[in-house]
């Protein structure tokens, strides 16, 4: 299984694309995990569709554009609708995707919607890819952190979908007062931390370091990301630094 972990929606960016390319075929089919909504904005059909429905959806060119630029046309995606989907309908869009994809928003509240539709076994057993960005990488991991924003009022840690472990993940980690206060060691939050590249510009690489020298990710020695996660609790010699 690859797991792709990012902080923005935009894969079709020339900085990711030739990233990405070798896990997106053509004749990929896509189910959009689309159950990170906010309950006080999404709260009918009505209100769903005017964010995922297909042609007029406010997310839906953007999603369905992103994939297109690998070659995967609009009829290849679907979307997991919270509204109209039944428990089975939305397993069978599930087990019938190559991709996995996890939209932002509240990862929380996504993975109850998940365990409401009894999916967590479904996509614990997929096999290709798993992807997405901002709630969508965090909910990944078998636990995450959020900081402090206008959804989250405090510091917690949240249960997510197992495929990953033994790494944290600081989205939107660029400028922020978290990178801020990061040592050259980078951020520990009781296992070394991890960043994802920006969303705006230059994907993370390794280089001599910039001044002031905070790395943008620590990345574990030998590790890809897209195969199974070994279980022993990492120590900071595991891991390397990946420089702006």
């Amino acid at each position: 299984m690859v797991n792709i972990l990012l902080e923005g929606y935009d894969i079709d960016a020339p900085w990711l694309y030739g990233v990405l390319r070798p896990y997106i075929r053509p004749s990929d089919r896509v189910a959009v995990v689309a159950f990170s909504f906010r309950d006080n904005r999404v709260k009918s059909p009505e209100d769903w569709d005017r964010l995922y429905a297909k042609e007029k959806g406010m997310y839906c060119g953007g999603i369905t554009g992103g994939f297109a630029a690998y070659g995967i046309p609009p009829e290849q995606v679907s979307f997991l609708d919270y509204f109209r989907d039944t428990k089975k309908s939305a397993r069978e869009k599930a087990e019938g995707a190559d991709i996995l994809y996890f939209l932002g928003g509240l990862p929380d509240r996504m993975l109850e919607r998940i365990e409401e539709f009894d999916l967590t076994d479904a996509l614990m057993r997929h096999k290709g890819v798993a992807m997405g960005y901002s709630a969508g990488a965090v909910i990944q991991l078998a636990e995450y952190h959020l900081s402090p924003d206008e959804d989250y009022p405090e510091f917690a840690y949240y249960r997510g979908l197992p495929y990953l472990d033994g790494f944290y993940l600081e989205v939107h980690y660029q400028g922020t007062a978290v990178q801020k206060a990061a040592s050259p060691a980078g951020v520990c939050l009781r296992r070394p931390g991890f960043s994802c590249a920006r969303e705006t510009g230059e994907r993370a690489r390794r280089g001599s370091a910039p001044a002031p020298p905070v790395p943008r990710a620590l990345k574990r020695r030998g590790h890809r990301f897209d195969d199974k996660q070994a279980g022993a609790e990492p120590q900071p010699a595991d891991f390397e630094s990946v420089w702006q």
